[in-house]
């Protein structure tokens, strides 16, 4: 157990460097794996990326291009790949379920470790507890926080059993610490007794069908409670307008995307107010 997404992401990269000793990363173009110095090296947005972050360890292929993985990962170079179960910060971006299959086999093949960064769109965020669960593949890492404490700083890494760990292997300032273990194991037992997973799945669906159904919205991404709105005019104009007049709060992906993360309790009442509000404003 960890800090924080960006501090799981940097430390599964660790496992994998240790457990291969290499030292290059496979990333991918639009990806957002965390703050820390390690971390903004895995992403190419100039926004995040200083020059002082830039190294040649890292290499950003663009998502769903298989032929281009396969030519990395063919050099023999790389310790691992890393990818987000959906993009988020890139605007709800789907790696698409064929592509992590043969992202998982071509790994599997070259000798290369499988990360799957489940920060945002894990703890049943998208109706599944892991978002690459509908595609059916076993990752070797995943790493995982923000819902984790729902709200409380905590992040974790999952390592599977084939990797050798070690006393001082990985190491983090607050790992660990009581009150973050309380809180995780609180929101696990919340998650459980009120079936949030399953309610994020019916409410998102819900969401989902209905913005499709809306005129001047160009493209509807997502899964479960992780979802992408895409409309033609200036995405943070309308959500000024739905927090000024509305009261309702969304978050932003560029330009053009409006981004809904909603708690996990949210129910259909709420997402008919939230729709009414947006078609209105919209």
């Amino acid at each position: 157990m960890v800090n924080s997404g960006a501090e799981a992401n940097e430390n599964a990269i660790k496992v994998a460097s240790f457990h291969t000793g290499k030292s290059r990363v496979l990333a991918f173009k639009g990806a957002f794996h965390g703050r820390t110095s390690g971390a903004v090296e895995m992403t190419d947005n100039p926004k995040i990326n200083s020059p002082f972050n830039v190294t040649d360890k890292v290499t950003f292929v663009a998502m769903g291009d298989i032929e281009a993985v396969e030519r990395e990962l063919a050099t023999g170079e790389y310790c691992a790949a890393i990818i987000e179960g959906i993009q988020g910060v890139a605007g709800i971006q789907m790696p698409g379920d064929d592509f992590l299959c043969q992202l998982r086999e071509a790994t599997t093949r070259h000798g290369v470790c499988l990360i799957l960064d489940e920060v945002q769109s894990g703890y049943g965020r998208t109706g599944r507890f892991f978002a690459h669960q509908y595609s059916g593949i076993k990752p070797d890492l995943v790493t995982m926080a923000k819902g984790m404490g729902n709200g409380f700083p905590v992040g974790g890494v999952l390592i599977a059993p084939h990797f050798e760990a070690w006393g001082g292997m990985l190491g983090t300032t607050f790992g660990g610490n009581h009150l973050a273990c309380a809180a995780a194991i609180a929101v696990l037992d919340v998650i459980k007794v009120e079936n949030l997973v399953a309610n994020a799945e019916k409410v998102g669906n819900y969401l989902i069908e209905k913005l499709k159904a809306m005129p001047k919205i160009k493209e509807v991404r997502g899964r479960g409670l992780m979802i992408g709105i895409e409309i033609e005019s200036s995405a943070p104009a309308l959500r000024k307008q739905l927090v000024m007049e509305k009261h309702v709060f969304t978050g932003g992906a560029g330009q053009h995307t409006v981004r809904l993360l909603p708690a996990l309790g949210i129910t259909t009442e709420h997402a008919d107010a939230f729709l009414k509000a947006f078609a209105e404003v919209l």
